[in-house]
């Protein structure tokens, strides 16, 4: 494998990004839009626009729907009329017909701005506007003025609650409840209301929640957030994924390894689905092969782990609890071995790295042929250790929530400017997604080579073309036959891994990479 020069990255001119406008501008809100008179018992739920980044691949967003928002509707009363509306799938300003008596909007950091102008126009038409979502947890005083009302904490709790309230005419201004009822309670979310036509997969699960580190950098560590590791019984959420008649899930957990037996027991209640799943885990799921063995038998194709980075001074830092970063490529192996390809999420800017580290970690991840790789600059959010930290030394630049979205430097770096930074993104995305990188980590076994190119070319190098899938609600049909096709090499691939176990226990097979769909 070629060894990167550490130089490389400053002496590289990045070439200017496509970045077409409705990918950066909301929709118009036009104030004198002409709205009738509000309907009783109706609820509409909005996902509010937020900027794409042209460095990563546009397909991102649309490869599940949000969860928390039809997970809301799902208890909804039967008497109430409900509505989801995604402005990122390009289909313009969100409906007025028939003008919702509620309107519930998501606020999160990047985004809090357009969930504030959406409020007011809503408002302003006679709606009453609840807002709820991380940024309103962790900054309630923001939010308060374009709300009649905040849900801090679980939706899902409160959303009945708060629809009850209303009808009385006894709305509160406050709604709180923190995430400590049985997981199992929790309804099915309302896929029925999603545009199926738009996502890769509308089987977005969730198992568990919570996750058992509590890096200062990751929003977990919000301030004023509770949110003990939950679990829902495996066999509820295997007939979740039955019931959505999809190939393909995306897990959204936090960390569905956090407990391996009940990763184990879920693996057992997926595996007679025969379909295929990825998921978020920590890398030191791998301590255990016979787990990752389990998880290949049940489906999964593909894994998310946040290395987030090479240096374990770093990691000690974060207070992130994960294997030394010596032992990352043998366990990367070990995935690999199993037919489970790896998304690879880095964190650039900690305080240990340095000029070399761009050039650094797309040499390791070439070197060890990772699928995909995800790249976030270091975001210090508010209500964070780090954020906090980063206050006490004066190193935040501003506080424009818009550019707090991991693919802008918003703070001074320790051992390099903020330009050094965002060059050094920029030009290690530009290394992952060209066509040379992408052919050095090919899988090593020749059959799997065309479905990884396919997933590769499609999915990084095509945003002018998911431009035009996403405004057309062509996703889902121009992914599923890839999905398929995955699905089908997966089922046997199994089979093989499922002789050989029985042929001998401890023996893990060099297994054909299969490529997965969405990770």
């Amino acid at each position: 494998m070629t060894h990167i020069d550490p130089e490389t990255p400053f002496r590289t001119t990045l070439r200017s990004r496509w970045l077409p406008p409705e990918m950066v501008t909301p929709p118009w809100l036009d104030p004198e839009a002409h709205a009738e008179p509000v309907r009783p018992r109706t609820a509409l739920l909005i996902n509010p626009f937020y900027p794409k980044d042209p460095h990563s691949s546009f397909g991102k967003h649309v490869l599940t729907p949000t969860l928390a928002l039809t997970s809301f509707a799902a208890t909804t009363p039967a008497h109430w009329s409900v509505r989801y509306w995604d402005e990122n799938l390009l289909h313009g300003r969100p409906p007025i017909e028939p003008m919702p008596e509620v309107v519930g909007i998501t606020v999160h950091l990047t985004f809090a701005r357009r969930s504030y102008e959406l409020a007011d126009w809503y408002r302003q038409r006679g709606s009453k506007v609840i807002l709820g979502g991380l940024h309103v947890v962790s900054c309630p005083e923001e939010a308060a003025p374009h709300a009649d009302a905040l849900a801090i904490g679980d939706g899902v709790q409160l959303w009945p609650r708060i629809l009850a309230d209303v009808e009385k005419g006894a709305l509160q201004l406050v709604y709180r409840v923190m995430y400590e009822n049985e997981y199992r309670d929790d309804p099915s979310p309302r896929r029925d209301l999603l545009p199926r036509r738009s996502f890769l997969t509308t089987t977005s699960l969730i198992a568990t929640r919570g996750c058992h580190n509590r890096c200062g950098f990751c929003y977990l560590s919000t301030e004023g957030l509770r949110m003990p590791y939950r679990v829902r019984e495996a066999e509820q959420v295997a007939r979740e994924f039955a019931a959505d008649d999809q190939p393909y899930a995306v897990f959204i957990d936090n960390n569905l390894g956090s407990r391996r037996e009940y990763l184990r027991a879920l693996c057992l209640a997926l595996r007679p689905l025969e379909k295929i799943w990825s998921a978020a885990i920590t890398l030191d799921v791998t301590d255990d092969p016979s787990l990752i063995r389990d998880m290949a038998l049940a489906g999964c194709t593909g894994v998310f782990i946040g290395f987030e980075t090479l240096s374990n001074s770093n990691l000690a830092q974060a207070r992130k609890r994960s294997p030394r970063t010596e032992d990352y490529a043998c366990r990367v192996r070990l995935l690999h071995d199993h037919g489970i390809q790896v998304n690879g999420s880095f964190v650039l800017g900690f305080d240990e790295d340095r000029r070399d580290v761009f050039a650094m970690t797309a040499e390791w991840i070439e070197q060890n042929r990772l699928e995909c790789a995800t790249f976030h600059i270091l975001t210090p959010y508010p209500g964070t250790p780090l954020f906090r930290q980063m206050e006490r030394e004066g190193r935040l630049l501003h506080r424009d929530w818009g550019r707090y979205d991991t693919a802008h430097v918003v703070f001074q770096p320790k051992h390099m400017s903020p330009e050094e930074l965002a060059h050094g993104y920029g030009w290690i995305y530009e290394r992952l997604f060209s066509h040379t990188s992408i052919w050095h980590r090919r899988p090593g076994d020749w059959r799997a080579i065309a479905p990884y190119l396919a997933m590769s070319y499609l999915y990084k190098r095509s945003n002018r073309f998911w431009r035009l899938l996403i405004k057309h609600d062509l996703v889902h049909t121009v992914w599923n036959p890839l999905v398929e096709w995955t699905r089908k090499r997966h089922l046997k691939f199994r089979a093989r891994l499922a002789i050989r176990d029985e042929v001998c226990q401890s023996h893990f097979p060099r297994a054909e990479s299969v490529v997965t769909a969405g990770v």
